[in-house]
């Protein structure tokens, strides 16, 4: 995560949840919180960006032990305060260097973490993901369509592709976040190199990807 992501998410730790509680977004999220659970039923989960543990209390009673990580120690502090089951590990992480990760896990999941991540570095984040992890270990992420009226404007896109969002918080400060859409086809393009199989899955405010990782080296 870079360095301003990070402080941008540190500043934000405590208005963060507000932008679940939006009207228009309920239903979606009512039928992630069903559909993400099962995925990962029984599996020892690396969690990637895993902010405030809004997604994490989500996943931890279905699986058998979650590590949670997270580059910022704002959202990470609230996060170990939740009453969230003991089956949770929590870790100050860098979502690029998961080698450096202790433990062996058979699954991962990142909510709302690939829309940060740079286009030119895809590629470099799935393939390190998926090296660390056991082989037939499923991958979830869930993360954010564009919806006019309701998602923050795109103020900017560079010469990449990536697109910016300027985002105000509670405090006053403005910040310009990376925050990137990318279509069901450009993520099975990413995807199909590297993993064994690949199901999108879209609601109308979100979308899921699930991965499987290949069944050997």
């Amino acid at each position: 995560m870079s360095d301003a992501l990070c402080d941008y998410y540190s500043a934000r730790a405590g208005d963060y949840e507000r932008v679940y509680a939006k009207p228009e977004r309920q239903a979606d999220l009512r039928a992630m919180e069903s559909w993400l659970p099962p995925l990962l039923e029984g599996r020892n989960v690396l969690e990637i960006a895993c902010g405030t543990g809004y997604w994490t209390r989500c996943i931890a009673p279905a699986a058998a032990h979650v590590v949670a990580t997270d580059a910022a120690a704002g959202p990470l502090d609230i996060a170990r305060r939740r009453p969230i089951a003991d089956n949770v590990t929590f870790r100050l992480g860098d979502a690029y260097r998961l080698g450096a990760e202790p433990g062996s896990f058979n699954a991962a999941f990142a909510g709302f973490w690939l829309s940060h991540v740079p286009r030119q570095r895809w590629r470099e984040f799935l393939l390190q993901l998926v090296a660390r992890l056991e082989p037939c270990s499923p991958v979830v992420f869930l993360d954010n369509r564009y919806v006019e009226g309701s998602s923050t404007p795109i103020c900017e896109r560079d010469f990449e592709g990536n697109t910016y969002q300027l985002r105000r918080l509670a405090d006053g400060s403005t910040h310009r976040i990376l925050k990137n859409f990318p279509t069901a086809a450009e993520l099975r393009a990413l995807a199909d190199p590297v993993t064994q199989t690949c199901q999108y899955q879209q609601w109308q405010h979100y979308w899921g990807l699930v991965l499987l990782t290949p069944s050997h080296r």
